[in-house]
């Protein structure tokens, strides 16, 4: 049992460290770039290899990156660090990457996106990413659209349609995830949410979850585990008026298990769709040893109560630990 605790011990403090300069061998991206270095997220990116296999990382200092990022598919992995001196959680975070597309100016739910991470085998540490557009439009924070990929330590900020979890499977851990309206959503990934902190805006009515999954062949599977679920700071939000998700197809597929929820959370829990439009008739709606007082009330009758908790293997595989950074799982 010592022995166990001592090992414990040890990587939480690990996973408390600081990271303050870039990890050997990644480029740097800097406000004030000096020789070999870069002013801009997007010109690191695009100085990545394309064609190599080795592993490539890019490291961001401390300062706030007014632009939107597209990574393309990689032959290799890809690490980008931010700046902080706590990386066991969000709140150190001190690299903000921020613009405010959305689909008032573009074609498509991805070309608003903050960052565009269309590269597998891509992990994410200790940044912001923020959309400004705010009430009105789909505007993203993140565009996930490739499989083995991981945020960690990330703030997701947006209104509409924050997440986009659309493609593989996919990992948020200790993060924070803030919007108002179906903002995690997506078509075909299987995405595993640990510990995070989903936090809503102020709004008349809001959802969480838009699963798109369309039929039962469909691999799509969110599941929100050991997180909470409250308002965001400074945003004053009335009891009852978020629903833990509403389907974008009929097939969506939703767990929260273990999950802390205040009273934000609507008693019946899910919602239809639309009143005219419900998209009820195949969801796999669930829950599981829920807390707070967003946790009680008569469920809606398309949602389920589930007698165990889903294990990450089966959203995410039995191999999920060789791409995982398993430190940062509850």
């Amino acid at each position: 049992m010592r022995s166990i605790l001592s090992f414990l011990s040890l990587a939480a403090a690990v996973l408390a460290a600081s990271r303050t300069s870039a990890p050997a061998g990644c480029l740097v991206v800097s406000k004030s770039a000096t020789s070999g270095q870069y002013k801009t997220v997007s010109l690191a990116v695009n100085a990545l290899s394309t064609s190599s296999t080795s592993a490539q990382c890019i490291f961001i200092d401390q300062g706030t990156y007014s632009e939107q990022v597209y990574v393309p598919a990689l032959k290799s992995a890809l690490t980008i660090y931010g700046y902080t001196a706590d990386t066991s959680s969000y709140a150190g975070n001190k690299v903000t990457i921020t613009q405010g597309r959305s689909q008032d100016d573009v074609a498509s739910n991805d070309l608003t996106a903050t960052l565009r991470a269309w590269s597998p085998n891509f992990k994410v540490y200790n940044i912001n990413l923020v959309n400004t557009r705010g009430q009105g439009s789909q505007a993203l924070a993140v565009s996930a659209a490739a499989t083995k990929q991981g945020y960690y330590g990330v703030q997701f900020k947006g209104f509409q349609d924050t997440i986009l979890a659309n493609t593989g499977a996919q990992v948020y851990a200790k993060c924070l995830i803030q919007g108002a309206t179906d903002f995690i959503f997506g078509q075909t990934a299987t995405a595993w949410f640990d510990g995070v902190d989903i936090r809503v805006l102020a709004a008349s009515t809001g959802y969480i979850t838009a699963n798109g999954r369309d039929s039962s062949s469909n691999p799509s599977y969110y599941v929100i585990n050991k997180s909470t679920i409250a308002a965001a700071s400074g945003n004053t939000v009335n009891s009852g008026a978020y629903y833990l998700g509403r389907p974008w197809r009929n097939y969506a597929r939703v767990v929260f298990q273990s999950t802390s929820m205040t009273n934000v959370i609507n008693g019946a829990g899910w919602s239809v769709w639309q009143s005219s439009d419900p998209r009820t008739d195949n969801t796999y709606f669930g829950e599981y040893s829920n807390t707070g007082a967003g946790a009680s009330g008569t469920r809606a009758s398309f949602g389920r109560k589930l007698s165990s908790a889903v294990s990450i293997s089966t959203v995410l595989g039995s191999g999920y630990t060789s791409w995982v950074d398993t430190a940062y799982l509850s």
